[in-house]
């Protein structure tokens, strides 16, 4: 450093020489640790951005600079959020996305635990794995909100439609039961809003297993996401693909996917129906490509999407003004033995303004405990669907997304 270096010259030791040397420097420490990665002594790229980038920084170091599409507002905000929520329900891992949904910009991406890149020493506390891209979850319910996009393309249901749900749900030799109690009959909406996994599993064997896998094939979730970042984790799908793994896969269990390849799906369904891929270089341009559902089917979804956040178990991501669409998704973690109970996988899948969406939100807390408040659950309605929603209460008015009059009712005078 020059000042360091003045104070050395003034000692006035004769034979004293400076060696000049470089060293990349990150103004915004961990915020954007996994996501921009680090580079070799030699300033080559090894992970995040910068290795993804790496040929393209290296043939425009004399032109123009690459520029991303990360807005550090929403950065701060996303990973301030996502901390609290993984502090406050003593949660393993926490991650989040912001993304648009025409551009495909992905304006946040977060991964917690984290770790400085200046100092490069990684403590037990620290972590520089990317969970958004480099790992994959069953995810659970918030799979339902492809399985009915799927069913209202096919007219396989309709919204109004009755289902029986009852105790149990037996196919062959299994048992499929709900994650907490339901009544005896649902709507197709209440299903999806009321997070039924025996309603959404007869609604996906309608589909079946050949019309199941081709649809989430359209949607990229059984292939590699390509972006501008290295890493990626492969998809995870049953070889058999059968009646059971078709109603389970309906619900999100039995297949296991990156988040970012997840929410790259999930925009397709509410952004018109159009697949929407990923970048993280700034962009002005509507990048939406092959229509994946029809533009009613994507209208419909978001009608359903918002019900659920207003009659459902997404009622914690609320946000008045903004009009908030999403679904929760609470996974059971699958261990040596089976899956786990009560060790869960919680996330949520918001988007908004749901009527017209511009931005989606989806947040992940991987084994968060239930506290005092939530009175001892971690379902995702009382832990990740209230994340997504203090999100969207601080980055909506930054994103000049317009807060819709909110009416209030007064006295009788």
């Amino acid at each position: 450093m020059p000042d360091v270096q003045d104070r050395v010259m003034h000692l006035g030791l004769p034979g004293l020489e400076f060696e000049p040397s470089a060293k990349r420097f990150y103004p915004d420490g961990r915020s954007t640790a996994q996501l921009l990665g680090v580079t070799d002594p030699d300033g080559k790229g090894v992970s995040g951005l910068e290795q993804g980038l790496d040929d393209r920084l290296r043939e425009d170091a004399a032109g123009a600079p690459v520029r991303l599409s990360v807005d550090m507002r929403v950065q701060y905000i996303l990973a301030a959020e996502a901390e609290a929520s993984r502090q406050m329900f003593h949660a393993k891992k926490a991650g989040g996305i912001v993304m648009d949904v025409r551009t495909g910009e992905i304006i946040a991406m977060v991964s917690l635990p984290d770790f400085d890149p200046n100092f490069r020493k990684i403590t037990s506390e620290d972590s520089d794995h990317n969970i958004m891209a480099a790992d994959r979850y069953e995810l659970g319910s918030v799979f339902k909100v492809l399985t009915f996009a799927m069913a209202m393309e096919d007219h396989t249901t309709r919204p109004d439609e009755v289902f029986a749900i009852g105790q149990g749900y037996r196919i062959g030799k299994y048992t499929i039961h709900e994650a907490e109690h339901m009544p005896a009959t649902l709507t197709a909406r209440d299903v999806l809003a009321h997070s039924s996994n025996i309603g959404t599993a007869q609604i996906a064997m309608r589909s079946g297993p050949i019309r199941q896998a081709q649809f989430l094939g359209s949607l990229g979730l059984l292939g590699l996401l390509h972006s501008e970042l290295p890493e990626y984790a492969r998809p995870l799908y049953p070889a058999h693909w059968g009646v059971i793994e078709t109603a389970t896969i309906g619900f999100g269990h039995g297949i296991a996917v990156e988040p970012l390849a997840y929410v790259s799906a999930a925009a397709s369904v509410i952004n018109g129906g159009r697949r929407i891929l990923p970048t993280f270089l700034k962009t002005d341009a509507d990048r939406r490509g092959a229509q994946v559902i029809k533009p009613e089917t994507s209208a419909q979804m978001r009608e359903l999407l918002r019900y659920v956040v207003t009659n459902g178990t997404g009622r914690k991501a609320d946000i008045a003004g903004y009009d908030v669409g999403g679904k929760t998704g609470s996974a059971e973690k699958p261990g040596p033995h089976g899956y786990q109970s009560h060790v869960l996988v919680t996330s949520f899948f918001a988007a908004f303004p749901i009527d017209e969406p511009r931005y989606v939100v989806f947040v992940l807390l991987d084994e968060p405990h239930g506290t005092k408040e939530t009175g001892g659950l971690a379902l995702a309605g009382l832990t990740a669907a209230p994340l997504a929603g203090r999100v969207i209460s601080r980055i909506a008015p930054l994103l000049g997304v317009p807060q819709r009059p909110v009416a209030v009712a007064r006295e009788n005078t």
